[in-house]
């Protein structure tokens, strides 16, 4: 096959890298931005996720304690992301940008750890593979991975640890002996010469799970993985594998009994009862499955296309790309990750960026890889490079076109209502200091993220939520829209519900005004419950330690 000059293959590459860093930059402008409005995925994350996943480091700074007691509590299940944000907030204090810029930092990681992934497919033949430099270059400009690897939310994390997890699984090292010899003594080599990435496998699975617990799915990639770099024997990748999978269970087991089961177990539990973890039944099961596949065109009109046909071509060709392992791998984790959407049925944009990492890899890999084996005649193979060029093109203007549009059209109308919401509060506290600073509302976590104002679930808790505001007895709450029937039975029997603001916000139809309610004790509540008790020192309020509307906007 003919190949490119070396100085123009290091010219092209270092061309892809630069612009590559340039969309990269271009994430961490604007940060306290809106999640685009009128963009083509409508998700519920960009109004609560942010808040509801970091809350444990969240209130950990502001309240003293990461746990309230009734209220939504991830962090027992899913650990990672808020100790991460605790580590930067230690430094940083709560904002919305320190937790935005953890996440641009991580989706570097990600586009380096993805070069590097494919960099390990070079061969003789080709030992300077576009693929790597090209596959960079499409997850940077994407203005899908734009839109959600700028929100602090669990799934760039997951995919950061699922690359790091493939390249340990490829740095193992296969015995030099036989597997019908292997004996006591070489299997205590091998083991040996793998101790490292056995020690890093054992730490990354459990850092999966407990990042994300969906993370679960994409054990068998992982597991591919380490199977092509034991030389695709059985015997060789138990003997790696089962340490692994031994410490990761150790690891996993430890946090559980030791932390969880005495103390968490409920919020442990309710996490997964809470996301009703099965949506799909036999009569719907046609539907989903296509809805699943359908929805995946999120990631982009011209990629998605072209990663089904690269996954079709990569089964068709499997043994001619079997010295290509990542292909497989990349297949399986997009599989894995698609047969979770299906189960869950709840098809959110933000799922798919899990499954749109793998398969922006696998376009380039796949393609790059069919033209090495090709039997084709070299004039034609002379195509392939102008073919490659022109689908590259074809994918990433469109994509950079409206990424760099993101970019220069920010609007800031959650953090202008967010800020609205705290002015309101601090300027009603200082006319009425008893009046209790607490709000409720499901996009709590966010204010309090946003502003610092101490707040509550109304719509997730270990407790019913009639329950949740007698123990709290909240004085605010924050509604997106209307005041929800369940909602207002909760709230009436102890509180007289008024009205006393609204902010506009965000693009959603269902969601774009954020109300202010003030809550005040009713006069059907029984005297003997109708007097004001001291607020919690938790749960307290400093007023005029919170940012300006014009701090959180620039």
């Amino acid at each position: 096959m003919p190949t490119l000059p070396k100085s123009l293959s290091r010219a092209l590459h270092a061309a892809m890298l630069v612009a590559s860093a340039f969309f990269l930059i271009l994430h961490a402008v604007h940060l306290t931005a809106d999640f685009p409005n009128h963009s083509p995925w409508m998700d519920w994350s960009k109004y609560t996720d942010e808040g509801w996943y970091g809350d444990a480091a969240i209130r950990h700074f502001q309240l003293g304690h990461w746990y309230v007691t009734g209220d939504f509590n991830p962090a027992a299940a899913l650990p990672v992301w808020p100790l991460l944000e605790a580590l930067l907030f230690h430094f940083t204090g709560v904002s919305l940008i320190a937790a935005r810029a953890l996440t641009v930092a991580v989706f570097a990681g990600i586009l380096v750890s993805a070069w590097f992934l494919l960099r390990r497919s070079r061969t003789p033949q080709n030992p300077l593979p576009l693929s790597s430099s090209a596959a960079v270059l499409m997850l940077a400009a994407s203005p899908f991975c734009f839109v959600f690897t700028r929100l602090a939310i669990l799934e760039p994390l997951v995919v950061l640890l699922t690359l790091l997890a493939l390249l340990t699984a490829g740095l193992a090292h296969p015995p030099g002996f036989p597997p019908a010899t292997t004996n006591c003594d070489q299997i205590l080599t091998t083991m040996r010469r793998n101790l490292a990435p056995i020690l890093l496998l054992g730490a990354l699975l459990p850092a999966m799970i407990l990042t994300k617990t969906t993370a679960l799915f994409l054990v068998p990639a992982i597991a591919w993985m380490l199977f092509s770099a034991a030389g695709y024997r059985l015997r060789i990748f138990f003997t790696i594998g089962l340490p692994a999978a031994a410490l990761a269970l150790t690891l996993w087991l430890a946090y559980f009994l030791i932390l969880i089961r005495p103390h968490f177990l409920l919020d442990y539990r309710y996490l997964f009862s809470a996301n009703a973890y099965t949506g799909i039944t036999r009569e719907n099961m046609f539907s989903v499955l296509v809805d699943t596949v359908k929805d995946g065109m999120w990631m982009g009109s011209v990629l998605y296309p072209l990663a089904l046909l690269a996954t079709l071509a990569a089964c068709i060709y499997f043994r001619q790309l079997r010295a290509r392992p990542l292909i497989p791998a990349l297949i399986l984790w997009a599989a894995g990750y698609n047969a979770f959407l299906a189960y869950h049925n709840n098809l959110q944009p933000r799922y798919y960026l899990v499954v749109a990492v793998p398969l922006t890899l696998l376009v380039p890999l796949v393609f790059e890889s069919l033209f090495l084996v090709s039997p084709t005649p070299r004039r034609a193979l002379a195509f392939a490079y102008p073919a490659a060029a022109i689908l590259l093109l074809a994918i990433t203007l469109p994509d950079a076109r409206q990424t760099l549009s993101f970019v220069r059209h920010p609007e800031y109308t959650l953090v202008r209502a967010a800020a609205q919401v705290h002015n309101y509060i601090a300027h009603d506290l200082q006319r009425d200091p008893t009046h209790n600073p607490l709000v409720l509302s499901i996009s709590g976590s966010d204010l309090s993220l946003m502003t610092g104002i101490h707040s509550i679930c109304d719509d997730f808790g270990t407790l019913e939520l009639e329950d949740r505001v007698k123990q709290y007895h909240p004085g605010w709450y924050a509604a997106w829209n209307e005041l929800d029937d369940d909602k207002m039975d909760a709230m009436t029997p102890l509180f007289h519900i008024e009205r006393v603001a609204a902010f506009p916000a965000m693009d959603d139809p269902d969601r774009n005004l954020l109300i202010l309610y003030r809550l005040d004790d009713s006069i059907e509540t029984p005297r003997s419950k109708r007097h004001r008790k001291p607020i919690p020192r938790r749960l307290r309020t400093r007023v005029g330690q919170q940012p300006s509307t014009t701090q959180l906007v620039h």
